[in-house]
């Protein structure tokens, strides 16, 4: 091994440790080892960012604001408005629900549809009375198969096809996947919909997790100062440490009847001024009787539950217009590893966080000094129309259904056609895809489809950063020696077998990293070592691209391997162990049926 090879692999099980230990976000572990790389002298200078100008970057990075436009225009809502009926078996919601989730991620971000899907899917949960953990499971792992159909349903298929162009001359074709893909997704999505949710612990399948966030059992409560109170003559910010130590957030100040907005927190308070205050049972007399406060109402109406959506949702309204409102923590957003505290949601938004569900739990104590998490419930308080705005600050996703209706139809066909003519003209070569799918992000931003402010909001920068900066290493891996000899140690494992076997091996690997790495990092890595072990065997290398395309994108096991895994975490209230027992199943069925498939369409001797 030479020293180029032990550096590289050096850095690469660096940055597996990291990107599996999770402290520490993918982009920057990703930067930081091609900056090592290139100070160590095994990535040369010159070409150590091409990876940020490779078409496989560009590609997703438009995908990606293509997936908002067709979100933005109300194309997908047009499709979904038609698929909630209460009356169908939990079998045949989740068949319908997985079969368009999938549909969708063909032809967008997968991440994207699980998005505009799962307020769909929660809200027939609740209309059905049934735990939405019994149908999210199933809707994210569909939304995943659904990928493998199409070059731009996933990163993996667009990272796999620009190295087969690198290397071998031709790229994989926008539906080059769809045998594969159609097949794995199809039987992935009939498994998932009449046997895989009845794997799960019928605990978990009973749990509500949203329910539960919402019967906090915390109250809105209104506390007049007095002449003689000890918080008459204190700002709000005076009060911060006092109230963090009792467990209390003051919601709002009442002044003369109306609601003061948020600057009050640096307004010295008055007497007669009202504290809409949220806190639990037990910390509420002790807070009036240290500040001196008097109850605003009598006591059958001065404690108000924050967490009943019907009475509660109208008296927090009538208290100064505030209402509730659910969000999910996406992967990588803003709000990620912060707390409410250091966000300071209520001096930036004028918003509260007033609960937190994690993994099923619910967390209500000292909820301003936890740090969130990817997946995590966000149960917010504050007025409605600062709570949308809110959630595209913290980067979450709203729970809440939109209410399914198309406010501009013309706009949603004038989206859906600019982007079927971009993949028409893209499929039969007629325009390059990167050129497409560049004409249609221009056409969305003219017709104010992806309004010109926030197209690159769309964007996961951190994605871009990760595929910018694993793509030169990789490379220098494969330059230097080392994925041919990774390549020869597979092939020596298997040493007298068949080749579809090392096929298998090469296919169960590639899905065991993807379960705890990005599946984006996965492929980067994963490509020239399946070309290095095809070269070995001495067949075509385009059966074992492809089991790495597919094996890349199928994370089952864990809410880590994949971002729409984490993103129902909270609102399923899926603890860590839950996903292996549907997702095993589901990956050998995937491996059952990807390797057969895959030896049809892509033989291992050409021609053959």
């Amino acid at each position: 091994m030479t020293t180029s090879q032990m550096i590289l692999f050096a850095l690469l099980f660096a940055v597996f440790g990291l990107l599996i230990w999770g402290r520490i976000r993918y982009d920057l572990v990703a930067f930081g080892a091609l900056i090592a790389a290139v100070i160590l002298g095994v990535v040369p200078q010159d070409s150590a960012f091409d990876g940020f100008g490779h078409p496989a970057t560009l590609i997703i990075a438009l995908v990606l604001i293509v997936s908002r436009g067709l979100s933005n225009s109300g194309a997908v809502d047009l499709i979904a408005r038609y698929f909630i009926d209460t009356g169908r078996s939990v079998s045949a919601h989740i068949s319908i629900m997985a079969g368009l989730g999938a549909g969708l991620s063909a032809l967008m971000n997968n991440v994207g549809a699980l998005a505009l899907l799962m307020p769909v899917d929660l809200k027939a949960a609740a209309q059905t009375k049934r735990s939405p953990a019994i149908t999210l499971m199933p809707l994210s792992f569909a939304t995943i198969l659904g990928g493998l159909i199409t070059l731009i349903g996933t990163p993996p298929n667009i990272i796999i096809s620009s190295y087969r162009e690198q290397n071998l001359g031709a790229p994989f074709r926008m539906f080059d996947f769809a045998p594969v893909g159609a097949a794995c997704a199809i039987i992935g999505v009939a498994f998932v919909a009449f046997i895989g949710w009845r794997l799960l612990p019928r605990a978990t399948l009973e749990r509500e997790a949203s329910k539960e966030l919402f019967e906090l059992g915390h109250y809105l409560v209104e506390l007049r100062v007095g002449e003689t109170s000890k918080a008459a003559d204190k700002t709000l910010r005076e009060l911060d440490e006092f109230c963090d130590a009792k467990d209390i957030a003051i919601v709002a100040v009442l002044r003369g009847g109306s609601r003061l907005p948020s600057y009050a927190r640096w307004l010295k308070l008055q007497p007669a001024d009202v504290l809409l205050v949220e806190t639990d049972a037990k910390s509420l007399d002790a807070f009036v009787n240290e500040l001196g406060l008097s109850y605003e109402q009598d006591e059958e109406m001065r404690r108000v539950p924050v967490g009943q959506a019907g009475a509660g949702e109208e008296a927090a309204k009538q208290r100064g217009e505030l209402t509730l409102s659910e969000i999910v923590v996406r992967p990588g957003a803003m709000a990620e590893d912060r707390t409410a505290q250091a966000l300071r949601l209520h001096d930036q938004m004028g918003v509260w966080l007033v609960g937190i569900s994690r993994e099923g739990r619910r967390i209500t104590s000292r909820v301003r000094h936890t740090r969130l998490r990817a997946g995590d419930i966000l149960l917010m308080m504050g007025p409605v129309d600062r709570l949308s705005e809110a959630s595209e600050y913290l980067g979450g996703l709203p729970l809440a259904a939109r209410g399914l209706q198309v406010t501009d139809r013309n706009k949603a066909f004038l989206a859906g056609g600019m982007f079927a003519l971009a993949i028409l003209l893209a499929s039969f070569n007629l325009l390059y895809l990167p050129i497409a799918l560049g004409a249609v992000v221009c056409g969305y931003v003219l017709a104010n489809i992806v309004p010109l402010r926030t197209i690159y909001d769309t964007i996961e920068w951190p994605v871009v950063v990760l595929i910018g900066s694993l793509l030169p290493i990789g490379a220098a891996l494969e330059t230097s020696g080392g994925t041919e000899l990774l390549a020869q140690g597979i092939v020596d494992v298997a040493t007298g077998a068949p080749p579809w076997v090392v096929l298998t091996i090469m296919m169960v690997v590639t899905m065991t990293l993807s379960d705890v790495l990005n599946n984006t990092a996965t492929a980067v890595i994963a490509a020239p070592v399946a070309v290095g072990v095809a070269n070995a065997l001495n067949v075509s290398p385009d059966p074992f691209l492809m089991a790495v395309a597919v094996a890349a994108s199928c994370a089952f096991l864990t809410p880590i391997g994949h971002k729409n895994n984490t993103l129902i975490m909270g609102p399923g209230g899926y603890r860590f162990g839950d996903y292996w027992r549907m997702g095993l199943p589901l990956e050998i069925v995937v491996i059952a049926v990807a390797i057969p498939v895959i030896l049809l369409v892509w033989p291992l001797t050409p021609g053959s």
